[in-house]
């Protein structure tokens, strides 16, 4: 199937269900992922409206929203999942950014970074808790956004599809179909001279793909600090998030075919 689903005005947009799951197949139509919906266009809207999507998980922190606000089609009635916890100031990324070299390498190291520390965050925990009672729910298709839809969502996605039991190999296949080359090369002079207007400095072609990328050791550091801190993903997903067997197995009953 073609994962992506190319809207004019929304990045990364594409459907990460329809993999084998166990002894089973996740729905293809149920789960959806995106960048965010800021530059939405009409006939963008439209589309997604035509998806039946009926919640919405945006993970993003509340200065994000405000500064990128969602547009949202006619007739808008899906559940919202956000919050307002956590950093309300600068973002992290924009701070780092201003002190960085702007290198591969100095990129590369924020996000293993990153990845260590994301699956922990009060913010985030509250958001996938909420997630998952809302996809055990079976009220629909939903959809996951962040800002870029590449790390936090990337996340996200890769526990459901550990919830359904899609396999390792499929788990990074599917987060690593962020790195889409048109993408980068439509978006990516956008955004380096956007980091050049607020460094001063310009980065290099390379650096601009690592940071609109992922990498496989980006999800392997999270869920190695996952099973370091609870013994396993699942034990993360019950002690951390609250998703014990029952709910796992609700959420299952959902998405598998």
């Amino acid at each position: 199937m073609t994962r992506h689903i190319p809207l004019q005005g929304v990045e990364n947009f594409r459907d990460f269900g329809d993999y084998a799951a166990g002894q089973g197949r996740l729905k293809k139509g149920v789960l959806f992922r995106a960048a965010h919906q800021a530059e939405a266009t009409d006939q963008d809207l439209a589309a997604m409206a035509a998806l039946g999507i009926v919640t919405i998980v945006d993970l993003r922190r509340p200065n994000e929203r405000e500064r990128d606000p969602s547009r949202r089609w006619e007739g808008f009635a899906a559940q919202v999942i956000d919050n307002d916890m956590g950093v309300t100031g600068e973002d992290p990324w924009h701070t780092f950014l201003r002190g960085s070299d702007l290198s591969v390498a100095s990129i590369h190291d924020y996000l293993v970074e990153y990845y260590r520390r994301a699956p922990f965050k009060d913010r985030h925990l509250d958001l996938f808790r909420r997630y998952f009672q809302a996809v055990a729910q079976a009220r629909g298709p939903v959809l996951i956004h962040c800002a870029a839809g590449k790390d936090r969502t990337g996340l996200l996605a890769a526990l459901t599809h550990h919830v359904a039991g899609v396999s390792d190999d499929d788990v990074i296949d599917d987060y690593l179909l962020t790195n889409n080359e048109e993408r980068f090369a439509r978006r990516g002079p956008k955004f380096a001279a956007i980091i050049e207007t607020a460094t001063g400095r310009r980065p290099s072609d390379a650096a601009m793909r690592t940071a609109m990328g992922v990498e496989a050791d980006y999800l392997a550091t999270a869920i190695a600090e996952m099973k370091g801190q609870y013994g396993s993903v699942d034990g993360y997903l019950e002690r951390a998030v609250g998703l014990d067997a029952a709910g796992r197995e609700a959420v299952r009953a959902h998405i598998l075919a």
